[in-house]
């Protein structure tokens, strides 16, 4: 069991998990899993941790086909800029390696900005804290146990 796992069975919200055979010669994770789980690729969120012009780390969950704005996700998050986090810095405050970063069960709690678009969809895809697994829960389940705020944040 992932940190990610264990918060999501705790607070009772419906979710499936979905595991499949990583291939450590991937060269996208997010692309990588919807593939292999035949899922769409819209549906399948990753989860990019940056740094904010107040050193702050935040989340941004967007879908894996997209590009992350740091304009839009700072502004969003009450910052002038934002660049993506040193791996050091993700890994030590969200307790997961790159590539199997979850936005459930992290270490230290994170500002967290959900793309706009999961609310198209009656439940989304995220890992689950490891490379190979993912999560499958509403986006509203999601937005609640992150406390996060959905917003757009893709160029």
């Amino acid at each position: 069991m992932t940190p990610a796992i264990n918060i999501t069975k705790k607070s009772k919200v419906s979710h499936k998990i979905h595991e499949y055979t990583h291939d450590d010669s991937s060269e996208s994770y997010g692309l990588e899993a919807a593939e292999k789980m035949g899922v769409p690729e819209e549906r399948v969120f990753k989860t990019l941790v940056v740094t904010l012009d107040n050193k702050e780390l935040a989340v941004g969950v967007i879908p894996v086909s997209f590009k992350l704005s740091m304009k839009l996700i700072a502004k969003v998050a009450g910052a002038k800029k934002a660049a993506m986090a040193d791996k050091s810095d993700v890994e030590r405050s969200t307790g997961y390696v790159l590539g199997g970063v979850s936005p459930l069960g992290q270490k230290k709690r994170l500002k967290t900005i959900i793309h706009s678009s999961a609310k198209k969809y009656s439940t989304i895809y995220v890992s689950a804290g490891r490379r190979g697994l993912e999560i499958e829960l509403s986006p509203d389940d999601l937005a609640q146990l992150t406390n996060a705020k959905l917003a757009e944040i893709c160029q």
